[in-house]
């Protein structure tokens, strides 16, 4: 049997029979958007479409819409907004992690939920807000752009 997450979804990687049991087909379509998102990480839309045409051109934007929107609501995929842009779709239920983002270069890196946990309880303690790391970002500058600035003022 195959490991769950919290929410009952299979972590077995297997697409088609995780979409089975909640009444779906996997569709060449579904199964391409997901390859897309397995394979580019932490991708917009945009580039999960072209990532998609190399192998069916014929797909348009509004079908990537369509089906990032159900997958997510399968539990299939999640989305986080790294900036101003359109938000960004990765592989849900591997593990929770937060996006960190660099101002300077556009660099994501991604570190564990636990690094937050103590601004987690204050906020529960504080305000009794349950947050959501799902679609959190921190903004800063990576280790590489601020050695570069470091080097720039010596």
């Amino acid at each position: 049997m195959a490991d769950t997450d919290s929410t009952g979804l299979r972590l077995s990687g297997d697409w088609k029979a995780d979409l089975r049991e909640r009444g779906y087909r996997l569709t060449p379509q579904r199964q391409l958007v997901l390859e897309a998102v397995d394979e580019l990480g932490h991708a917009t839309p945009d580039e999960i479409l072209g990532h998609v045409r190399r192998t069916a051109s014929g797909i348009n934007i509004s079908t990537v819409y369509r089906t990032l929107e159900l997958l997510e609501e399968l539990g299939l995929v999640s989305h986080a907004h790294l900036g101003h842009g359109a938000p960004t779709y990765h592989v849900a239920g591997r593990h929770h992690h937060l996006h960190l983002v660099c101002r300077d270069c556009g660099a994501v890196t991604e570190t564990e939920t636990e690094v937050a946990r103590p601004l987690i309880e204050s906020l529960r303690e504080r305000h009794g807000f349950d947050t959501d790391l799902e679609h959190f970002a921190i903004f800063g500058r990576c280790a590489d752009c601020t050695a570069k600035r470091a080097e720039g003022r010596s």
